[in-house]
């Protein structure tokens, strides 16, 4: 059975598929990243797990992978095939794109883990047939990926979609970007689990514990919750004025809340918003398989086009 491998890389984690022309996941597979290792441990272990994978395919669909897409955090060279540089993998400039065609003696192409989870929301999950979309997450930091017309805009330099570092209070948080006040020092779930820490005097409460708590009704809660709901609501808005989407896409751990985060969020939007047409608002449809879906797509792409175009 034709089909292409599909890599997702985490911090800690990678997750795989095997899939078909119309997307079903012929294989599943999960492994660890080897990290505290070291970065030369973590690239042979992407090696070594996409080496499997190919053999997979050859023992049980009758041949091997046609092509291979591979999505990574971090600053990403799309067209050039590179991992730039990721802090929580501690690689730079690894040529990874050559190194896996060199594996697996198949095409290959890269994409940014953001940018590859917004290409499969926005063809297959809670973006399809919108045009125009905006797919951002919230987890330990927040992003965004554009989408246009069924593909990711990458920006001039690859860095298109850095949502999480508009500023929407000039006096907030230093962040490590350098400025104050970013999105993602004050909405993102690692922000709101500093705040609810903070205010709960639980050094362990995270996140999900302060939705849970806003649920149950503790005013302390509501008023963290509500002030990054806050803050999302400025970054959003900023971001739907230059770039008018059609959907918004909310994922990432934040996203799990729910109607907990919606339907505050989308109230703060609509009375942020004068002129600006009010995009649906909406959770994401594909939850931690978005980015493995993604690189999938990226594969089949390469292999139609014949060109390694990456999102």
């Amino acid at each position: 059975m034709r089909h292409v491998i599909a890599l997702d890389v985490g911090g800690t984690g990678m997750k795989a598929a095997l899939v078909a022309p119309d997307g079903t996941l012929l294989y599943e597979a999960r492994r660890a990243t080897a990290r505290q290792r070291g970065p030369g441990a973590v690239v042979e272990s992407i090696l070594g797990f996409a080496g499997e994978l190919r053999a997979y395919g050859q023992e049980h669909l009758g041949h091997s992978a046609l092509a291979a897409g591979v999505a990574v955090p971090g600053i990403v060279d799309a067209e050039k095939g590179i991992a730039v540089y990721a802090a929580n993998l501690g690689w730079r400039d690894v040529p990874l794109r050559d190194l896996l065609r060199e594996r697996l003696g198949a095409p290959v192409a890269l994409g940014h883990d953001v940018r590859t989870g917004g290409l499969a929301e926005g063809r297959i999950g809670a973006g399809k047939g919108a045009d125009r979309f905006l797919f951002v997450p919230l987890g330990t930091g927040i992003a965004g990926a554009i989408g246009i017309a069924g593909r990711i805009e990458a920006g001039a330099h690859g860095y298109a979609g850095e949502i999480g570092h508009i500023v929407v209070r000039p006096d907030g948080p230093a962040c490590g970007c350098g400025q104050r006040g970013c999105l993602e020092t004050l909405a993102s779930a690692a922000a709101v689990t500093r705040a609810w820490a903070t205010a709960s005097g639980d050094p362990d409460a995270d996140a999900a514990d302060c939705a849970k708590a806003v649920e149950s009704g503790d005013a302390r809660a509501r008023e963290v919750w509500l002030d990054a709901v806050d803050a999302l609501a400025a970054g959003l808005v900023t971001a739907l004025t230059l770039l008018d989407p059609r959907t918004l896409i909310i994922g990432g751990g934040l996203a799990e809340a729910g109607e907990t985060l919606f339907t505050p969020l989308r109230a703060a939007v609509e009375e942020r918003v004068t002129f600006q047409r009010l995009p649906a608002i909406v959770p994401a449809a594909l939850g931690d398989t978005a980015g493995c879906l993604g690189a999938g797509l990226l594969a089949w792409d390469l292999l139609a086009t014949d060109s390694e175009v990456t999102a």
